[in-house]
């Protein structure tokens, strides 16, 4: 184990935020799909990927600026989401969870193999010129496009809470998740809500993609990386709650970064793993508990 200086410590914390804002945006749009429908998407992390492959592609083959390309991936993921939603998961709906595991397991697998067979499992990068910067804060290095990321995270966020919060199609989402029953008796269609939250939730990750694309790399079994995160993001604030999975994320960002600081290699994850054991031993509820905003 290292012991880390001050600015080194600082530097980790910084850069454990700016993570923090990425995964936040993952794990809402995984924490809405169960809120919503008491589903876990394992197909989360691979949705993830495609957005990631949607903002490489449209640099590479027409040189649509990666921030720009949020405008194709979210409305692009959110069609596939509905797609998902109608044809694959609303026929399980009502089967036993096992079911809705193996489904969205082995669409998964079908997604990943898919891009295998399409784009290889090739590292790729996107290399733009003006994303190389940094700002320098004291003896605080902060990446430029981490920065960006976490602020279109959080104005995403803000803007996906405000629509749950003060539409009439976010009230309804929320109605649903809080109780169908009463949902059903205000004249509220489920269906259309459950698809329309898987919708939601699959922008989100494809936003996510989008937003990662910049400075990590690109492959089709990346998407695994972030979706495991995402699930200990979700489970530390609450399954199906919306501000706990927020602050979920900040916090596992900084987790993840100051562990790699102390632990050397693959070791970093060690703090995050040990977090998500304690909260299932002690508070398996999350932090925040088990409600959907």
């Amino acid at each position: 184990m290292n012991f880390p200086g001050l600015p080194l410590l600082l530097q980790s914390i910084v850069s454990g935020i700016l993570m923090g804002g990425v995964y936040s945006l993952v794990a809402i749009g995984l924490t809405l799909i169960f809120g919503v429908m008491q589903i876990i998407n394992f197909a989360h992390g691979s949705l993830m990927m495609l957005g990631m492959f949607t903002t490489y592609w449209l640099y590479v083959l027409m040189g649509v600026d990666p921030y720009l390309s949020l405008l194709f991936s979210i409305p692009i993921c959110f069609v596939l989401g509905l797609l998902i939603e109608r044809f694959l998961i609303t026929p399980v709906l009502d089967a036993p969870a096992h079911n809705q595991l193996l489904l969205t397991l082995g669409l998964s697998l079908f997604i990943e193999n898919l891009a295998l067979f399409l784009w290889s499992p090739n590292f790729r990068t996107l290399d733009i010129p003006y994303l190389q910067t940094a700002v320098t804060v004291g003896t605080v290095m902060i990446s430029f496009p981490k920065l960006v990321a976490f602020f279109f995270a959080l104005l995403l966020t803000a803007f996906l809470y405000y629509f749950l919060k003060n539409t009439d199609l976010g009230k309804a989402i929320r109605a649903a998740s809080m109780e169908r029953e009463g949902a059903l008796t205000v004249g509220i269609n489920l269906r259309w809500v459950y698809c329309l939250a898987f919708g939601i939730g699959t922008a989100c990750v494809g936003a996510a993609g989008t937003l990662s694309a910049p400075f990590f790399y690109v492959n089709p079994s990346v998407g695994g990386i972030f979706v495991i995160t995402a699930y200990v993001v979700v489970v530390f604030g609450g399954m199906g709650n919306f501000i706990g999975a927020l602050v979920g994320g900040l916090i596992i960002g900084v987790a993840e970064s100051v562990g790699a600081a102390f632990f050397p290699g693959q070791l970093k994850k060690f703090i995050i793993y040990f977090i998500f054991i304690l909260i299932l031993l002690f508070k398996p509820e999350g932090i925040f508990g088990r409600r959907s905003e």
